[in-house]
């Protein structure tokens, strides 16, 4: 991780060009994503600005300028069903203070100073929520208030969190399946702070129960693809299992295509749960039971947490866990005798 910038000063671009024995012009080229950079010296800056912790002059601006009204939301995947609720509640909250919400989205293929906390301060905006696992380059201070929404693998510095209790949403998944009389259980995991919650939860309520989990996908993604590739791939290895658990409703559709394929049907054969309570699992046609993990009152949560934190800068940290709520619907039934 890259050092923190001094909160009595923080490095200016006549710094980075300093350290790097550069140009401020040459700086200026390569924040801009010049060609005409060679790459020895584009390298130098690029070690500079990390190794000082470099916003552009604009992050600056943002605070010195007054207020945008402005709050910046950051996703990893607009196809992620889950923020569609969490947007929900927190422009329904911020809209009665005078806010709006601007999202962008975290590819991964990001230069410095082109980063999503950088496109967010460009835009002058008052608070950032972060609504992914945070990468490097957004765990240094944004010098902006931050609230961190949903369980992450690692929360930058001097930012709040709201999020859904996923190990208690895990276990809640598992008591489900385990009172409708399921022992040959599966979870369908992934990679990322919730998955790893909701993995833990589920895990140790089963082992209280006596029953081994025949778990795959961790360290993987948690798309519909991932959850259609894990399924297929357990139901190979393990064809007697009668109940899935899915990281997440997105997941659990992968799953169902899965068990399709192999002329299974969800609830006579085998049981399926997902999370998260998405729009896609309350359609009809789906009907897919799941874990309500309330993203709209995480939503109305992170808005709450960041008027205050804009309020107040020096308050306490918050930690704040919403509890989740069973789902029940027709992808899951009592095991068949």
């Amino acid at each position: 991780m890259a050092p923190k910038a001094s909160k009595a000063r923080r490095p200016t671009i006549s710094d980075v060009a300093r350290h790097a024995g550069v140009s401020t012009s040459l700086v200026s080229l390569v924040l801009q994503g010049s060609p005409l950079v060679r790459e020895p010296k584009r390298a130098a800056v690029d070690a500079a600005i990390k190794e000082l912790g470099y916003r552009p002059s604009r992050a600056a601006a943002t605070l010195a300028g007054g207020a945008s009204k402005t709050i910046g939301l950051i996703i990893d995947d607009y196809r992620n069903l889950w923020f569609v609720e969490l947007l929900h509640g927190l422009q329904a909250e911020l809209e009665q203070h005078g806010y709006h919400v601007t999202v962008v989205d975290s590819p991964g293929d990001e230069t410095p100073g082109n980063g999503p906390i950088d496109q967010l301060l460009s835009l002058r905006v008052d608070g950032i929520v972060v609504a992914m696992d945070p990468r490097d380059s957004m765990l240094p201070a944004t010098w902006a208030p931050t609230v961190v929404a949903g369980w992450r693998d690692r929360i930058p510095d001097g930012a709040d969190l709201v999020a859904n209790d996923d190990t208690a949403g895990g276990r809640l998944a598992a008591g489900h399946l385990l009172d409708l009389g399921h022992t040959r259980i599966a979870h369908l995991t992934g990679s990322g702070g919730a998955a790893a919650h909701r993995r833990a939860g589920f895990l140790l309520r089963c082992a209280e129960a006596g029953l081994p989990v025949r778990l795959w996908g961790e360290g993987h993604g948690t798309s519909e693809e991932d959850g259609y590739q894990a399924a297929r791939a357990l139901m190979e290895h393990f064809p007697d299992t009668t109940a899935i658990f899915a990281a997440n409703d997105i997941m659990a559709v992968g799953a169902l295509a899965a068990l399709r394929e192999r002329g299974l049907q969800a609830p006579r054969d085998v049981s399926v749960l997902g999370y998260d309570n998405s729009p896609l699992a309350m359609s009809r046609y789906l009907d897919l039971s799941s874990i309500d993990a309330k993203s709209g009152d995480v939503g109305i949560g992170a808005a709450r947490a960041l008027l205050a934190r804009m309020e107040e800068s020096s308050r306490p940290l918050l930690r704040t866990l919403i509890q989740p709520e069973l789902a029940p619907r027709g992808t899951t039934a009592a095991v068949s005798p």
